[in-house]
């Protein structure tokens, strides 16, 4: 960070002060500019880390109007950059309700350099260490969440939950089509929580025969059975402390169901031929594909069960819905099996990104492991084809008539496939569009599509 070129803007209509401040702050990339709309193109173009406005600005310089409303707009485009107001001699009340408004600071003429460059210096120390603490919580934030693609807008929500959900201990129940990544999003659940440094221990009911599931999932004591020749802890026991997480909820059988309840309402287990009640400490997680409500209707779930796994349900959308992500992931997954199995592809054809797009992929994500895998081993060229994903046959969404949302989806769509065109390289995305990186920006905030 102290190697970033440090920019600073002056917002100063007085020529005569321009050239003073210009030739005082030489040390920085000085902007100088005279009044709101160049403040704002400058703003825009060279990003500064620290500006400081004259509240006496034209067309009308004897009032703070102008001044105020500058501060207020670089701080609506920018709420990182610190903001230093400069207010004449007698005017107090306007500096405070600029730092009302957000500006970091303010000095009141007239101007001592030296004053006004220990404050300006501070400033862009502020800046850096702000920005260092956010680059180490994105990090931070990126490790824990990995494994996910959040691209679209659906995926972003489903993020934006897990993060204000993991620091509790609710119950949470994922609910979603086979092949979604309802494990990857348990884990985040766990990786973001205080119990990241205890056991996630994960169980899929569907996948164990229903006469040995019960001693699986809570353990057995010695003679309980014949083979039981030593007493063995059950899965939910390992998870001590941790998270545990029950799959395929859904296929649980009815007798088991109520032993879950009272695990879930009680937090004590008893194994299987055993009369001890053992406490134990884990946050639960649980997942099905299959609808509940209707398992309930049908009597092959219990409803007080149901309400007592689902504290919290997230819905997790199938990446038919996903718009963007099958590039991005497609991405992740040709550098993972390139590595894996040894091979030096370099891409995708347009076509075969055209077909990752629009394919409805009713496997989901396992569905396009599935493919990516298959066509790194067997692809002869060095870009993948749309023959070699084996897409050649696609439908391809009619779009609707009304013009304002065809021009929207189709602008949201483009904006998210430039994005993975280009690895979710913003400056690349905004020159394949053929726009600035801040109208880049504003569109991807106006859609709700998050870097």
């Amino acid at each position: 960070m102290s190697g970033l070129k440090k920019t600073l803007l002056i917002v100063e209509d007085d020529p005569g002060l321009q050239k003073q401040l210009k030739w005082c702050f030489e040390q920085y990339e000085t902007i100088i500019c005279g009044d709101r709309n160049e403040a704002i193109k400058h703003l825009r173009r060279a990003e500064p880390q620290v500006v400081t406005v004259d509240l006496g600005l034209p067309p009308d310089p004897a009032n703070a109007s102008e001044g105020l409303k500058t501060v207020e707009e670089i701080l609506a485009l920018s709420p990182t950059t610190k903001v230093i107001v400069v207010t004449g001699n007698d005017d107090r009340e306007n500096a405070i309700k600029s730092i009302a408004l957000g500006a970091y600071d303010f000095y009141q003429k007239p101007i001592d350099t030296d004053v006004l460059g220990m404050i300006i210096e501070r400033a862009f120390h502020l800046h850096e260490l702000e920005t260092e603490n956010r680059i180490l919580a994105a990090r931070e934030e990126h490790e824990a969440l990995q494994g996910i693609i959040a691209c679209s807008q659906s995926m972003q929500k489903i993020v934006r939950s897990i993060e204000k959900i993991a620091p509790t201990d609710v119950t949470v129940l994922l609910l979603g089509e086979s092949g979604t990544g309802k494990e990857v999003l348990a884990r985040a659940l766990h990786n973001m929580s205080e119990r990241k440094d205890k056991p996630f221990v994960a169980v899929n009911s569907a996948a164990i025969p229903e006469n040995l599931l019960e001693s699986e999932l809570f353990g057995y004591e010695k003679g309980a059975f014949t083979g039981a020749v030593k007493q063995t802890k059950g899965k939910i026991e390992y998870a001590v402390g941790g998270t545990f997480f029950l799959d395929e909820v859904g296929d649980l059988p009815m007798a088991l169901q109520a032993k879950l309840l009272r695990f879930l309402q009680e937090r004590v287990i008893e194994r299987v031929g055993g009369r001890e009640e053992i406490p134990v400490d884990v946050r639960v997680i649980c997942a099905t594909h299959q609808d509940l409500p209707i398992l309930i209707e049908d009597g092959r779930f219990r409803e007080d069960l149901y309400y007592r796994i689902s504290e919290i349900t997230l819905k997790i959308p199938p990446l038919r819905e996903r718009e963007g992500d099958p590039i991005i992931l497609a991405r992740m997954l040709l550098q993972k099996y390139c590595e894996q199995h040894k091979r030096n592809l370099k891409g995708f054809t347009n076509d075969a990104l055209d077909a990752l797009a629009s394919y409805r992929w009713p496997g989901n994500i396992r569905e396009l492991e599935n493919r990516l895998k298959r066509a790194v081993v067997m692809a002869d060229g060095k870009l993948l084809t749309r023959e070699d994903l084996e897409l050649e046959d696609i439908e391809v969404e009619n779009f609707p008539f009304n013009l304002k949302e065809v021009r929207e989806k189709a602008e949201k769509e483009v904006i998210n496939r430039a994005i993975g065109y280009t690895n979710n390289n913003i400056s690349k995305a905004a020159d394949l569009l053929g726009v600035t990186r801040p109208t880049l920006y504003s569109l991807m905030h106006k859609y709700g599509i998050m870097e």
